[in-house]
């Protein structure tokens, strides 16, 4: 017994209950004084009677249950009067103190008639028979506080004579037990839309970070010979930025000291307590000062790996903990294996379709050419859509942008001979109507071998004569160019399509003519497939009409501009591949340099002497050399940190426009358009070009890609 007084009749200690340490429940429990409040109610008008006469048994357990930290409810009676101690007064929250000493019907309302509560406790109390609640919901959270989840225990409270007198409910919250299974279910769920081991990788970190409010976690993954890995420490400063932009991996050696290397390459987990787990193998001070670390290895047919979460302070890892943690490293490694794959099939699907393309387009002195290309679907498939420009035996500039109906290698393989046939006729006679004819009949023979008569091909083709600036042009059943017809003396910028006579597809056996245009001084011509324009459940001609807008009202003629306008041109997402084509007829003769910057922290500073040297000697504008070193220094950072390659950064200045490049040869991905006030640290070069650009896009290459920008020169800026 705890307390102390005079003993009354019966055995009956009256101060008992008061006297008990209000304190005893626990720090997290003060201030709401269940003892205080028992003895003062008035308890005579009720079945338990004065307290000074209260069943010995009775006084005991209640006795019991105020002292104790866990939450205990008392149920007396069958009317089933409330007595409970603080720690489950914490869990009525708002509705302390006005339940003790009503029946429970009363003091819980519509609570008490819920599953789970009052019919549990009516029938332990009818039967005798004690009943385990494993991590049932307490339905009488009041107002909008999040669901608390316990392990709930009730049995019977018997008297002296051995009667049934009440119910004890013991209550264990697994509150963070049962989030943490939630968010189990929550990263299966967004590990399956992972496709590539950054997006992994992200997700993973997020999930452990939040889920056990940890200090440290990292996630490694073999890479060849060594591994590379992705920290995550307590108070790391994250913005929208990075979460979108690939992780920065690091790079480790294969030591097995070190502990992720020790379980990538054993498939065995380990749990330290409390030590020194990183002291050999730390590379900052965090490190050195984790002293609890659990690490799960990662390991399947493809991936070997671990998952390490750790704490600066000791901690215990119970087995419940350990499960959910080998659970978790199951799904991360199963995701893994999957994303390795997908990145194999997806490098091996865009390196068979960009080598079909050409990887470098002619340079004319006045006539600058750009092309783009987006496979559609998943990505995972080699498309039909194709592109090519060359010089042919003459000087003239042969242009072709064509359609192969498809999204397989089949597809891609009657791509590649088409466009190689093309160049081989085109070198022999470029006549649109000659070269058209000849892929007619190879088209027509490829149909015929794969006895397979619904191949399907469109091209548009064309010959450009750099000394005047005219087009020749033929199309076999494709969509005609957009024309974008630069504005002058203050005019602004007109666009139409082309008008080019129709022909039929090629392998009908059609017979093509041809239309003429000339491209003045500022004009661009843009070839395009039809994945531009064409949107399910929209007519062609709304995506026409968008893309014919889009070109008229682009703020400059530039080629690189204008394939990556094209793109976007129109709303909605579209399943098929996307190839544009663009040459503009320059105002004016331009200057260019390349320079290839080393994979190394000077990098970026190279970059900014270099660019700052030439443009000063080309007299470009102050305030255009600063807003352009910035950005380049920014995207030859990004480039640098997230393909790991060297980059090659290259700029492109005219009368009118200052173009600059930056292009590597890793796999970083898309870059996502983003407004500068959501960027910050690694991620502010995109926000940058966005606010100080006139224009800028990313483009994918053969091996890599490659982000670029635009700024206009004023009218008035001395003659280059």
């Amino acid at each position: 017994m705890v307390g102390s007084g005079a003993i009354g009749p019966g055995g009956i200690r009256p101060a008992a209950i008061s006297t008990l340490p209000v304190q005893g429940v626990g720090a997290q429990h003060t201030g709401r004084g269940c003892a205080a409040l028992i003895h003062a109610h008035d308890w005579s008008g009720t079945s338990l009677g004065p307290i000074t006469s209260w069943d010995p048994a009775v006084r005991a357990a209640v006795e019991l249950m105020l002292a104790s930290p866990v939450p205990m409810l008392l149920t007396y009676g069958p009317e089933s009067l409330v007595l409970h101690n603080d720690a489950y007064a914490d869990v009525l929250d708002d509705l302390h103190p006005g339940t003790l000493g009503k029946p429970a019907p009363e003091a819980f309302g519509e609570a008490w008639s819920r599953h789970g509560m009052g019919d549990v406790i009516t029938q332990v109390y009818r039967t005798g028979r004690a009943v385990l609640e494993p991590e049932s919901q307490v339905p009488i959270q009041p107002g909008d506080t999040e669901p608390a989840f316990y392990t709930q225990g009730h049995s019977v409270v018997r008297d002296s004579r051995g009667a049934i007198a009440g119910v004890l409910t013991v209550a264990a919250e697994t509150t963070q037990v049962i989030h943490r299974l939630q968010s189990l279910g929550q990263l299966t769920a967004r590990l399956a839309g992972a496709l590539t081991i950054d997006d992994v990788t992200r997700v993973v970190l997020a999930y452990a970070m939040a889920s056990f409010d940890l200090d440290h976690c990292v996630l490694a993954v073999d890479d060849g010979l060594a591994y590379r890995y992705v920290r995550r420490i307590r108070g790391e400063m994250l913005d929208e930025a990075d979460e979108r932009l690939p992780p920065v991996w690091r790079h480790a050696a294969a030591d097995p000291v070190a502990p992720m290397v020790a379980a990538a390459e054993s498939g065995r987990a380990t749990f330290v307590a409390d030590g020194e787990p990183l002291r050999d193998v730390a590379t900052d001070r965090h490190e050195r000062r984790v002293r609890a670390l659990a690490v799960l290895p990662l390991r399947t047919p493809s991936v070997r790996g671990a998952f390490t979460v750790g704490f600066t302070r000791a901690h215990t890892w119970l087995p419940a903990e350990r499960a959910l943690l080998n659970a978790a490293a199951e799904l991360v490694a199963q995701a893994a294996e999957r994303a390795r794959r997908f990145e194999a099939q997806h490098g091996t699907a865009q390196l068979l379709q960009r080598s079909m393309l050409p990887e470098h387009l002619p340079e004319l002195d006045t006539f600058r050419i750009a092309a783009r290309y987006d496979v559609g679907v998943d990505g995972n498939a080699a498309g039909g859509d194709f592109y090519d420009a060359f010089r042919l035996v003459d000087g003239r500039l042969a242009m072709v942008l064509g359609d192969v109906a498809g999204h397989d290698v089949r597809a891609a393989a009657v791509m590649g001979q088409v466009r190689a046939a093309l160049r081989a006729m085109a070198l022999t006679d470029p006549a649109p109507p000659s070269v058209l004819a000849g892929l007619d009949r190879l088209v027509t023979s490829l149909g015929a071998e794969s006895r397979n008569e619904e191949i399907f091909v469109t091209v548009v083709y064309g010959v450009l004569d750099p000394a005047d600036g005219t087009i020749t042009l033929a199309s076999a059943g494709h969509p005609p160019p957009v024309l974008r017809r630069a504005g002058h003396h203050g005019e602004p910028a007109t666009a139409e399509l082309v008008k080019v006579p129709p022909g039929a597809p090629l392998g009908l056996g059609g017979r093509w003519q041809t239309g003429t245009l000339r491209l003045e001084p500022g004009d661009t011509i843009l070839m395009f497939s039809d994945g531009v324009v064409e949107r399910r459940g929209h007519p062609l001609n709304d995506g026409l009409d968008a893309l014919v807008a889009a070109a008229a009202a682009s703020a400059s003629g530039d080629p690189r501009n204008m394939c990556s306008l094209a793109t976007a041109a129109v709303a909605g997402t579209t399943d098929d591949d996307v190839a544009v084509l663009a040459v503009e007829h320059a105002v004016a003769m331009s200057r260019s340099a390349t320079m290839r910057v080393p994979a190394e922290p000077t990098g970026p500073s190279r970059v900014r002497q270099w660019m700052s040297t030439r443009l000063r000697e080309w007299s470009v504008p102050e305030q255009v050399i600063g807003a352009a070193i910035l950005c380049t220094s920014e995207l030859t950072t990004n480039a640098l940190l997230h393909a790991g390659t060297p980059a090659q950064v290259h700029i492109d200045l005219n009368g009118e426009r200052l173009l600059v490049s930056v292009a590597d040869t890793g796999t970083r991905g898309s870059v996502i358009r983003a407004r500068a006030d959501t960027m910050a640290s690694r991620g502010r070069g995109l926000g940058l070009i966005e606010d100080l650009s006139d224009s800028w896009g990313t483009d994918p290459t053969v091996r890599g890609s490659t982000v670029w920008f635009e700024m206009l020169l004023t009218r008035d800026d001395p003659d280059r």
